[in-house]
């Protein structure tokens, strides 16, 4: 499968006022992609294409709740009729509720569900046939390590992720055994100081944190753009991601325990916050049109990304490192014999 080299690709961005996807929108203009980004955020979208704009890149905006399927669908339809064509769609759009799923009513369940699960599902359904009428693209799905790992206090979340991998896992099958040569790919980014904190809703009665460390948006820019040359089918943002997968596949239990023991006060600040504070959970509010979170001094550097981006040096390391093992063993094994 090939996908085009991104200075050749109309992109679309969902979720791109802020966070992730704004930081993803900006590096595709850079490379010379066409970008139409979305989000709820009119001012968002508006000052995000002013600054793709100032660099001379191309960009146009559409606001959409990823809720409402026609709204998703607009995204598509204007990608086609600006530009002709849709390569690539990168669906970003989340909210979420920081509280213990007993003092979460239905709707609020309902609603993170909605824009988590079903506007990711709208997204692929818009996208979709525009790509098969170009014969190949990506769909490049924003998933989270919570999509192989539920923590608690964020039940809704959790559940629209795992939703969100059961999904891929099927439409990715279907496209194969259809041979569409179209890429789906799940990015599982551990925790990101992007705006998320500070946006979705918390009855934890103080401003809600990731449990420490965080990363910076820019790993998981960059591993959007990388996927969207180069098809992948998952791809994990963070060091500590890539721990925490390892942990779970080997003993779920442990992971348990790990969690009671950090998983409640490390998802706490200690900045009071009422559960009256404005969140974006059923409307988009204003103030957090910006890439990064609060949390900066909390974030650290991640190495396994880079390795992953550089399959042929990562293997050559990998064979190196195992001749060098086969020499050691073949010369202690000599050394035994004599």
């Amino acid at each position: 499968m090939q996908l085009k080299p991104i200075n050749q690709q109309v992109v679309a961005v969902v979720g791109a006022s802020s966070g992730i996807g704004r930081d993803a929108a900006v590096k595709f203009a850079r490379r010379g992609a066409k970008v139409v980004v979305a989000a709820r955020s009119e001012p968002g979208l508006k000052s995000l294409v002013e600054e793709i704009q100032s660099f001379g890149g191309e960009a146009i905006a559409v606001i959409a709740d990823v809720s409402e399927f026609q709204q998703v669908k607009a995204i598509a339809d204007k990608a086609v009729a600006q530009y002709g064509r849709l390569d690539t769609w990168v669906h970003t759009a989340a909210t979420g509720i920081l509280a213990p799923f007993e003092k979460i009513t239905p709707e609020e369940f309902q609603r993170v569900v909605d824009v988590t699960l079903m506007g990711q599902v709208y997204g692929a359904m818009a996208a979709l046939p525009y790509l098969k009428q170009e014969g190949r693209g990506a769909l490049i799905h924003i998933s989270s390590m919570e999509g192989r790992r539920s923590l608690p206090l964020q039940s809704p979340y959790s559940t629209a992720k795992h939703g969100l991998e059961g999904f891929l896992e099927a439409l990715r099958v279907e496209l194969q055994h259809e041979k569409w040569p179209i890429s789906v790919t799940s990015i599982l980014p551990s925790v990101i100081n992007t705006p998320f904190y500070n946006k979705v809703r918390t009855k934890l009665g103080v401003k809600p944190t990731g449990i420490p460390p965080y990363y910076d948006p820019s790993l998981v820019a960059d591993a959007i753009l990388y996927v969207a040359e180069h098809p992948t089918r998952d791809f994990i943002v963070g060091d500590v991601g890539r721990v925490l997968d390892v942990l779970q596949r080997v003993s779920p239990s442990l992971v348990d325990s790990v969690l009671v023991a950090i998983g409640f006060a490390g998802q706490r600040t200690n900045e009071p916050k009422s559960e009256d504070a404005p969140d974006n959970v059923f409307e988009p509010i204003n103030g957090y049109d910006r890439v990064e979170g609060d949390f900066k001094n909390l974030t650290i550097p991640s190495f396994s990304d880079w390795w992953d981006m550089n399959p042929t040096l990562k293997w050559g390391a990998i064979g190196l490192a195992a001749l060098g093992i086969a020499a050691f063993l073949g010369s202690w094994h000599d050394g035994k014999d004599v």
